[in-house]
This record gives structure tokens, C-alpha cells and sequence, in this order.
């Protein structure tokens, strides 16, 4: 059994997806539709930055999903498959859910295109910048975020909960800045080796985000989603799912729930995942995959050399 998975924000990078498109007919045509759906150049943006509007989240979130997309499409045109033919699950981290179901063919990649530039606008708009903020609790686990989320929330009066359950060491919270700065002195005493603030724009995937959650509630119910090809292991279930109502309710609840990645892919083992393929940026999600369970081969994607490897397995 394989998994096709892809990467969310904080993977992006000035450059990604150029020796693709220099490289392969498909991956350009992605790029070109990507662009025209969103009238604007970001392919150019990705290939020659400046970095700063890359990193902004309205960009990065379609500019990812665009490079695993172009991933995706090399694949299946280099190697004569569609993805239902090799890949028997899909999951992906934050927006590379938006990514993994449109890879699964749930979503048009015009719709996955519009939806993530404005599920970008939402998450920066539904806080002011500077008053949120993200930490990286290193070397501890859930059970004791959850404590000192909770109990940061409880001293401060303000919010912060778990955001990313990332892998058995590494846990994120987010919330007000106050409050997620407290969480990391409390888990620093709890034994959490170090509590890192993240560069983020956003308190990312914490209650602070409903009005992002109700903007992409009332842009997905216009949206047309089809059933996948293959399931997709759902961030706030870390479940299967298939189901085109159940998949819009669960976006809808990703934008404030916790992305439970650690769980998905636990999930993905006990389905007899052997193998799990990263298509697109960066190298998080296999690195990730590697220090939940040793026993899983997980590859990253990403390069025209990435590909002929890729090949080697899957073909």
C-alpha cells in the first residue's frame, strides 16, 4: 500500500517548481492554469521570488499546492498512470489537504487554486499581525501541549490551543501572542526541551481563526467537490474519507482544529502503508513520516532527479 502526501506552509522556497517547468510540458501547464485562475504571475513570484510575497500566506498556500500538483502531473505523464493506480491514499498537511484532494481529483485545480488564495486572505485578515503567534514545543508530546495550552489559556484569559501534532517530539500551539509565550515557558518547566516561536503571520489552526473558517464555509458550499479517486486521510479526523459532504464540513473545521499528522500517519500504517511518497516542496512531511514509524519508506518529490527515483518504484 502507498501514500501520496503533500506539503503545507513553511515549505515554500524562491526557485521551487523552476527546473520542473524547464524540464516537463506538464508541469508548466499546471503553472499556466494556476496563474490564469488566479489572474495573476505567481509562477514568476515562485521562480524568482522576491521572497518576502512569497512567504505571504495568500500567495504561498496556491504557490505549494501548485508545485505538488506539477509533481503529480510529471509523474503520472512520465510514468503512464494515473494516480488511483498507484497511490491507494492521499493526505496532506494544512493546505496540502486542499492539494492532496485535488491530486485525488476532488477538486478542479482552478477551484483548489481560488480556494487556498482566499483561504490565505481569510487566516491573515481574521487576526491583526502581531497580536497572534506560533511555538514549536520540541521534544514533547500531546498530552502535555494540551496541559500547558490549556493552562496558559486559563492564566492569561486568552486563547491558545494545540495547532500541529506534528510527530511523537514535536508539538505546536498557537494563539494570542501573550498566551502562546506562556505556553512555552510552562512546557520549558515541564521538561520540553526547547519552545520555539515560529515566523508565522498568523495564529494558524486555534479558535482565533473563525472568521477564516466561516469565509471558507461560505466559499466551499459553492464550490463543487467530487468524490476522490482515492480517500483522503482528513487533518482533524486523521481518518479516511471519501465522502464530498463530509470533506467540506471537515475543511471547514480544519481552519480552526488541530492538524493531527502524527495520528494520520499512524493511521496510514495501521491501513498497511508501506510506502509514502511527498510530492512537491521540501522534505518536512518525509521527515516527519521517518520519526513516527521507522518502518515506513517515505521519499520526498520535489526535483526533475526526484522523479526518475520516484519512477524506479512506482513503475
Amino acid at each position: 500500500m502507498r501514500a501520496f502526501v503533500f506539503p503545507g506552509q513553511g515549505s515554500q522556497a524562491v526557485g521551487m517548481g523552476k527546473a520542473l517547468a524547464e524540464a516537463f510540458g506538464p508541469a508548466r501547464h499546471v503553472f499556466e492554469e494556476v496563474d490564469d485562475a488566479l489572474g495573476q504571475k505567481l509562477s514568476q513570484l515562485m521562480f524568482e521570488g522576491p521572497e518576502g510575497d512569497l512567504t505571504l500566506t495568500e500567495n504561498a498556500q496556491p504557490a505549494l499546492m501548485a508545485v505538488s500538483i506539477a509533481v503529480l502531473k510529471v509523474l503520472e505523464a512520465e510514468g503512464k498512470f494515473r494516480l488511483a493506480d498507484k497511490a491507494n491514499f492521499v493526505a496532506g498537511h494544512s493546505l496540502g489537504e486542499y492539494s492532496a484532494l485535488a491530486a485525488a481529483g476532488a477538486f478542479s485545480l482552478a477551484d483548489t487554486a481560488r480556494l487556498l488564495k482566499l483561504r490565505g486572505q481569510a487566516m491573515q485578515k481574521a487576526v491583526p499581525v502581531g497580536e497572534g503567534a506560533m511555538a514549536a514545543l520540541l521534544n514533547f508530546d500531546l498530552e502535555r501541549a494540551q496541559k500547558v495550552a490549556s493552562q496558559a489559556a486559563e492564566e492569561t484569559k486568552l486563547v491558545c490551543a494545540v495547532a500541529n501534532d506534528n510527530d511523537p517530539s514535536q508539538v505546536v500551539v498557537s494563539g494570542a501572542k501573550a498566551a502562546v509565550e506562556r505556553a512555552g515557558a510552562l512546557a520549558l518547566e515541564a521538561g520540553a526541551k526547547r519552545s520555539v516561536m515560529l515566523p508565522v503571520s498568523a495564529p494558524f489552526h486555534c479558535p482565533l481563526m473563525q472568521p477564516a473558517a466561516d469565509a471558507m464555509a461560505e466559499a466551499l458550499a459553492k464550490t463543487d467537490i467530487k468524490m476522490p479517486v482515492v480517500p483522503v486521510i482528513a487533518n482533524v479526523t486523521a481518518q479516511p474519507v471519501s465522502d464530498p459532504a463530509t470533506i467540506r464540513k471537515l475543511l471547514v473545521e480544519q481552519v480552526t482544529g488541530t492538524v493531527r499528522w502524527r495520528e494520520s500517519v499512524q493511521t496510514m500504517k495501521s491501513l498497511n502503508v508501506s510506502h509514502v511518497f511527498e510530492l512537491g516542496a521540501g522534505k518536512v512531511l518525509s521527515g516527519l513520516v521517518k520519526r513516527i514509524d521507522k518502518e515506513i519508506e517515505a521519499q520526498s518529490v520535489g526535483q526533475p532527479a526526484d522523479i526518475e527515483a520516484a519512477l524506479k518504484i512506482l513503475v
